[in-house]
């Protein structure tokens, strides 16, 4: 893999990172200042954080992948 492939991986990680930090923020704010009243939103945001985590999970196991083929 070449070193422009591995700073893609790196900037895909970092975004995914980012994307799972901002809807874990949403989940927390949720919980924090709208339950019990707001219940009825916890599924759906519980949900797009989940597959925010995953997504940053997948990207960063590539990334790692990656870089033990190319050590």
């Amino acid at each position: 893999m070449t070193e422009e492939e591995l700073r893609k991986l790196e900037k895909e990680v970092k975004k995914t990172k980012r994307l799972a930090n901002e809807q874990a923020m949403v989940l927390h704010d949720l919980i924090e200042d709208s339950l019990p009243e707001g219940y009825g939103e916890l599924l759906g945001i519980a949900q797009a954080t989940y597959v925010a985590c995953k997504a940053w999970d997948e990207a960063n196991q590539k990334l790692i992948a990656a870089q033990s083929e190319a050590a």
